[in-house]
């Protein structure tokens, strides 16, 4: 996540944080990243339980709070060969495929 600035900032959990998508590819395209250094989703043990919970309780809120709820939205998860940077991190997307950010 080279490419965080603090300025994106939109939300922060005990364990992610979250900003909009330096190199977005929808229209509103946010990263929920966890804190703990994760390579993949097959890290998260029962320890980290709460990472689960803050990224429910942040994606409820973003959705609430961008009001998405009725346009729709998505939240993926690459892996594998689909996954381009090597720490787990979340997509929250919504609205069509590159355009502009989300205003």
């Amino acid at each position: 996540m080279n490419n965080f600035k603090s300025d994106s900032l939109l939300s922060e959990a005990e364990s992610l944080i979250c900003f909009y998508h330096p190199h977005p590819e929808y229209s509103m395209h946010v990263l929920l990243v966890p804190k703990a250094p994760m390579k993949d989703l097959f890290q998260i043990e029962t320890k980290n339980s709460i990472l689960l919970w803050d990224l429910i309780a942040t994606v409820h809120d973003l959705v609430e709070g961008m009001n998405l709820k009725e346009s729709g939205y998505r939240l993926v998860v690459n892996g594998g060969k689909y996954q381009d940077f090597p720490q787990l991190h979340f997509h929250l997307i919504s609205g069509n495929q590159n355009q502009l950010p989300y205003a």
